[in-house]
C-alpha cells in the first residue's frame, strides 16, 4: 500500500496509514471515499488501512445510522522500535488540525 498518486520513486515523510488516521481524526464522520481522495489512494486501499488500524487498536468504528463514526485512540503506541515508548497523541496534536480548513476560515472572516 504505497503512495498511489505519486510519481514512481517519489516518497513522503508520512505513511499512508498515518495520513488515513489523521484524516479520520480531522473528521470522524468522513466517508472513506473522501479519505481516499484526500490521501490520493484508492478506496480499497483506505478500507484495508482502516481495517489494519482498527485491528491494532488505533481506532474503533461505530455505526451511527447509515454512517460510520471513527474514534481514535490517542494512547495507542507507535509500532516501530525507533518510536518505542511514544504514543500517537503527539502525531495527532501536530497534524490533526487541517491547515487548509483553517486557511479557508481565516479567508472568510
Amino acid at each position: 500500500m504505497g503512495d498511489e498518486g505519486l510519481p514512481q520513486g517519489a516518497w513522503t515523510f508520512l505513511t499512508s496509514h498515518a495520513r488515513v488516521l489523521l484524516a479520520l481524526a480531522r473528521d470522524p464522520e468522513v466517508r472513506l471515499r473522501e479519505v481516499a481522495e484526500t490521501c490520493v489512494l484508492t478506496e480499497r486501499t483506505v478500507q484495508a488501512i482502516v481495517a489494519d488500524l482498527e485491528q491494532e487498536g488505533y481506532l474503533t468504528r461505530v455505526r451511527e445510522g447509515r454512517r460510520n463514526h471513527y474514534r481514535i485512540n490517542p494512547g495507542a503506541p507507535f509500532r516501530h522500535p525507533a518510536e518505542a515508548g511514544r504514543d500517537i497523541a503527539g502525531l495527532l496534536a501536530l497534524f490533526a488540525d487541517d491547515p487548509s480548513s483553517s486557511r479557508h476560515k481565516r479567508q472568510r472572516a
